[in-house]
């Protein structure tokens, strides 16, 4: 059995199940546990399954990622796409900057900026951002997310439909082969699309894994951003919207 035949195996025992132990698919694959945790590790990256301690389960799409693991998730690679994002913007821009472990990195990579202008619905991000005495630095009104410190709601909404900024620098949950912007909250989504709407430039940034990665919400579509920041050349579909639409493609 090869790795492409193996991974198929794991995949249909794991969706079958719901979950199984790095043991039962040692058992099942007739493989070392170091294979066993190596074609996990690969699946999880690539957001087909979700890696658990001891095992894997299936990638729900109700249901993201416990937050401290998204923030240890591709680190390296997320602070590629950070100082990628950093460097277009320019000092005494004003930007809005969503929730998201990758737009938290971003904001880090910004501390070497001059005057920025910055509104947020992100508390990690308004912390960051508050040690520089040039920025402003507005954090929009709203619900406080227990589990990340996103700031959601109607409330969260109304505020920033109050502003117009010259970026938006946006993170996501998934993308789909047709380009639909995917995340797991209704209000987080709803927050995101009027930050689409009030920004003059929008910038996604998404790691490679984001891509064919399931979510139940549809936030948006990929023609509206005007710059897609990522660490790998998309896939052929994807790659097609990024051309028909005109939209700026750096590889970090």
């Amino acid at each position: 059995m090869n790795q492409t035949q193996r991974h198929d195996k794991i995949v249909t025992l794991i969706t079958q199940r719901g979950f199984m132990s790095i043991d039962e698919l040692v058992e099942q694959c007739a493989v070392t546990p170091q294979t066993i945790r190596r074609d996990l590790n690969q699946l999880a990256e690539s957001g087909v399954l979700s890696r658990y301690h001891g095992g894997a389960g299936i990638n729900k799409s109700w249901e993201n990622t416990p937050y401290q693991e998204r923030k240890n998730h591709n680190r390296h690679i997320k602070e590629k796409i950070a100082d990628a994002v950093a460097a277009m913007i320019p000092d005494g821009a004003s930007l809005f900057i969503n929730i998201g472990t990758t737009t938290e990195m971003i904001a880090t990579k910004l501390l070497n900026h001059k005057n920025l202008h910055v509104v947020t619905n992100n508390i990690h991000v308004a912390t960051i951002l508050s040690a520089k005495e040039d920025f402003t630095v507005i954090i929009a009104a709203g619900e406080v997310r227990y589990r990340d410190g996103g700031i959601i709601g109607e409330a969260t909404c109304d505020f920033i439909s109050q502003f117009r900024m010259d970026y938006g620098i946006i993170g996501i949950s998934g993308i789909s082969a047709d380009g639909a912007l995917l995340d797991f909250d209704f209000r987080e989504v709803k927050v995101s699309q009027a930050i689409l709407k009030h920004t003059r430039k929008a910038i996604l940034a998404a790691d490679y894994s984001k891509f064919e990665r399931h979510a139940m919400v549809e936030q948006g579509h990929l023609s509206q951003v005007d710059c897609m920041v990522c660490d790998k050349t998309p896939p052929p579909a994807i790659r097609k919207i990024i051309d028909d639409n005109n939209i700026t493609f750096v590889k970090a």
